[in-house]
């Protein structure tokens, strides 16, 4: 049984794995946050979490999922291992934050929302990218009318890694490949925009020599007159925009990944001024009127204190299990497109 938070403590949080994700992203989040305080890690790599954290403890996911002083787990495992571990932790009476993707199966995601509601427990998926400022100027120039209709949305997230690396990312196992890995933050921001498609229709490669999983792939989605495309190559040394999307009045077209991934691994932190903030030379521009159009400010810093507000006075979490479950959805049914050829029926 989870013991209760003691009235103006930090909620204690335990991480269930530390790789990337856990290293760069949630322990800083977590440790930027004053109502989270990171008290445990689940991995092998010891010396690593003591040189990271000095006086966090490391243990194993058994012994975290049954420490009573533990109000949240965040599980940051092979994608693999994210539903079933979520299920786990919401049964032993913890609030749950899972990496993206949520699961590996849209049903199987709803049913743990489904628990969670039971149990009376907060789950939520960090689909960071939600609060990338790039997806936040598009947004906001969406809302505002300044593209007129839109026609066509194009996301790219190209890289230059021409060499394949023994990890489980880049093997053939279930949620292996850039398609669950990149992909499902292009799925989830085209969703978040512009809601579920009618259909999706995609082509999946395996370009490197030697790679296993999926390092290529193109998926159309399709909203009435509108198509969405979403793209992402390995081997691109002349990568595209970002963001490239066309209206009847205007094109807003938008050039590199958002900064905040980068400011993290440097060590910078939200609630520093330039957090999240880009420089002029990277903002985006409105093609028919000339505009430059400065980057709304990005802030991963919001996941964290929308949770503690969700968790302490029941305030909505930051990202919804259904939403999460959504994106799941999509990406099965590219799965399937590739698989059988052809176009994939989603409404």
């Amino acid at each position: 049984m989870t013991s209760a938070p003691v009235p103006g403590s930090p909620l204690r949080v335990g991480l269930l794995g530390y790789g990337l994700s856990g290293s760069r992203f949630h322990g800083p989040l977590i440790a930027a946050e004053p109502a989270f305080k990171l008290a445990a890690v689940a991995s092998r790599r010891a010396e690593v979490v003591a040189r990271d954290w000095p006086g966090v403890r490391t243990g194993t996911v058994e012994s975290l999922l049954s420490d009573p002083d533990l109000h949240v787990l965040v599980v940051c495992t092979p994608n693999d291992m994210h539903a079933s571990l979520a299920e786990q932790a919401l049964r032993a009476g913890k609030h749950v934050v899972v990496e993206k993707p949520f699961a590996l199966d849209a049903d199987q995601a709803l049913r743990l929302d489904a628990l969670a509601r039971e149990r009376g427990l907060c789950l939520t998926v960090f689909h960071n990218r939600r609060w990338d400022g790039d997806f936040l100027t598009a947004r906001q120039l969406l809302a505002q009318g300044r593209l007129g209709t839109l026609y066509s949305l194009e996301s790219h997230f190209d890289r230059l890694r021409p060499q394949v690396k023994a990890r489980w990312k880049e093997q053939d196992v279930p949620g292996g490949g850039t398609l669950w890995d990149l992909g499902a933050h292009l799925v989830d921001q085209a969703v978040q925009l512009l809601g579920m498609p009618e259909s999706v229709a995609a082509d999946l490669g395996r370009q490197r020599p030697g790679a296993q999983g999926t390092d290529w792939f193109h998926l159309v989605l399709r909203y009435g007159a509108l198509r969405v495309l979403l793209h992402s190559g390995s081997v691109v040394h002349a990568p595209w925009p970002r963001f490239i999307l066309q209206g009847d009045r205007d094109a807003y077209v938008k050039h590199e990944l958002d900064p905040q991934e980068g400011q993290l691994e440097a060590g910078l932190r939200p609630g520093h001024p330039d957090f999240g903030r880009e420089p002029a030379a990277r903002h985006g521009r409105l093609l028919a009127s000339g505009e430059t159009v400065a980057t709304v400010p990005g802030d991963y810093g919001q996941f964290y204190r929308q949770l503690a507000a969700a968790i302490l006075h029941g305030e909505p979490v930051p990202v919804t299990a259904v939403s999460a479950s959504q994106t799941v959805r999509v990406i099965q049914a590219a799965l399937q497109s590739d698989a059988e050829g052809r176009r994939i029926a989603l409404a």
